[in-house]
């Protein structure tokens, strides 16, 4: 059973909700700098992430699992959620450019099968952006907080399952050192927590996120990600390829034959 997106909704609107928003969206927005005309997906509840980018990016759609029920999000005055089976995405193949899964993996029935049919909507080169819950961190030993319910994950698993589902993980980072009570999670102090996280206990973060690339013909990456703070995340890695780059092969860019799913 999913946590129910009402509950979900009112974290976000908490000062632990704004905390965590803002300690993924500073690392994910130094990766992803320039989203411009690219189409994006959140799965999960991914609502909250998705409004970062939703006034440069071509198309931002936010699809929540009917087992966890939806909260409605505008864009323009449209309603941007779409809600369904969790495993079953009404999308045609190789649409979005960027993906981003929160509060998605934690609780799926079948990780193996969503990871599937998340890759086959995903253009090739695109890029997938994984948040969830550290197994090593404190907020996954307090279910006051979605982040609480379900199974965290360590950097192995959730590598092992990447893989599998023929995506290549090229960075690795972690969020959210402050510790998951009221007090701590105000701005000046989650910042201090993040900072001194980064350099005494960089392993113990609350969230993990990992970011991966579609590889179309791959059978099984090889290669190892590296991981990536937020004041190294330049040149750290390599880069996937993508829409927005000059080097781009023809086959990562969007498709012309994209549906507009507004």
């Amino acid at each position: 059973m999913r946590t129910d997106a009402l509950e979900i909704d009112r974290f976000y609107r908490s000062k632990r909700g704004r905390a965590a928003r803002e300690m993924v969206l500073r690392r994910l927005r130094f990766l992803w700098s320039n989203t411009r005309d690219l189409d994006i997906l959140g799965y999960g509840y991914a609502s909250p992430y998705l409004s970062a980018f939703s006034d440069e990016a071509r198309r931002t759609v936010a699809y929540m699992p009917a087992e966890q029920g939806a909260v409605p999000w505008t864009q323009n005055g449209k309603n941007r959620v779409a809600l369904g089976d969790e495993c079953r995405l009404p999308f045609v193949e190789s649409l979005f450019d960027r993906v981003i899964l929160v509060h998605a993996l934690e609780e799926a029935e079948d990780l193996r099968r969503l990871l599937r049919e998340v890759w086959r909507v995903m253009a090739p080169e695109a890029r997938l952006m994984v948040i969830c819950t550290h197994r090593g961190g404190l907020w996954a030993r307090v279910d006051s907080t979605p982040f609480g319910h379900g199974r965290p994950f360590s950097r192995t698993q959730l590598n092992r399952f990447l893989t599998d589902a023929l995506f290549e993980p090229t960075a690795w980072s972690q969020a959210l050192y402050a510790p998951p009570w009221r007090f701590s999670c105000g701005e000046k102090a989650a910042d201090g927590f993040e900072a001194v996280g980064e350099r005494l206990y960089p392993a113990f973060g609350g969230l993990l996120m990992a970011e991966a690339v579609k590889h179309v013909g791959a059978v099984r990456p090889g290669k190892t990600a590296q991981r990536v703070s937020v004041r190294k995340l330049e040149g750290v890695g390599k880069r996937a390829l993508s829409p927005n780059s000059d080097k781009t092969p023809t086959s990562a860019k969007p498709h012309s034959s994209k549906k507009d799913v507004s």
